[in-house]
């Protein structure tokens, strides 16, 4: 008798091994992941960032994450705030799931540490950093600094050159914030030969000072409503 059961006990044992095994039984790693349960940066960075922000060596249409200048400069709480939050009336939307977004709070966090540990890597040198928040400064010292800085490139008017596009078109100015304005001032466009607010090394660093004037400068050009096609009602009248 004590045979037979240890033999029934290794045939069921086989059994429930083989039935583990059926064809379109799905393995343990190709079960379904709910979305709030994936805490894989790489995935989760490339469901959600990276159509705008690009990867390494990937530039997108929005400023890279992948930038050790832009990680020196933007500490972990400003990253966090504004993939939860997002920046009102521009392109970027909330991430959180308390703002309306897909993303629970410890998936925020694992961005905000994949991102620090992955790219941030100094990237600034023994260069005194710049705050990385700060109001506009005075638009007609904008010009000057401007002029000085930026012309080269992007034009005398800003309406675009043989380094780069115009940066007072309407519809971009109406896009991006203030603070998304000084980020680019700040950080530059490097895959897209724009550099940071040290320049390309010709000439001395802008000051802080200079890049809030420039910030204020651009915001001057900024239309009341960005993107309206017609003249106004007074115009048609003309």
């Amino acid at each position: 008798m004590r045979a037979r059961a240890l033999a029934a006990a290794a045939v069921l044992c086989l059994i429930a091994d083989g039935c583990d095994r059926l064809p379109g039984r799905p393995r343990d790693g190709d079960r379904h992941v709910r979305p709030s349960q994936v805490r894989d940066f790489a995935t989760l960075y490339d469901r959600n960032c990276a159509g705008c922000h690009g990867g390494e060596g990937r530039p997108g249409a929005a400023l890279s994450l992948a930038d050790p200048v832009y990680l020196a400069l933007a500490d972990d709480a400003t990253i966090r705030r504004v993939a939860s939050d997002g920046v009102a009336g521009t392109a970027m939307p909330a991430f959180a799931q308390s703002a309306g977004g897909t993303l629970t709070d410890d998936q925020i966090d694992v961005l905000v540490a994949g991102l620090r540990a992955r790219w941030a890597r100094g990237g600034v040198g023994n260069a005194a950093l710049p705050p990385y928040a700060a109001a506009p400064g005075d638009a007609r010292r904008g010009a000057a600094a401007y002029a000085a800085h930026c012309a080269d490139c992007h034009g005398d008017l800003g309406e675009g050159g043989v380094g780069g596009g115009s940066i007072v078109d309407g519809s971009y100015l109406g896009l991006v914030s203030d603070q998304g304005l000084r980020t680019a001032v700040l950080v530059g466009r490097p895959a897209l030969g724009m550099p940071d607010w040290r320049g390309d090394g010709r000439g001395p660093p802008m000051t802080a000072e200079e890049v809030a004037d420039v910030v204020a400068w651009l915001v001057a050009k900024r239309p009341p409503f960005p993107g309206q096609p017609y003249p106004n009602e007074g115009e048609l009248d003309d």
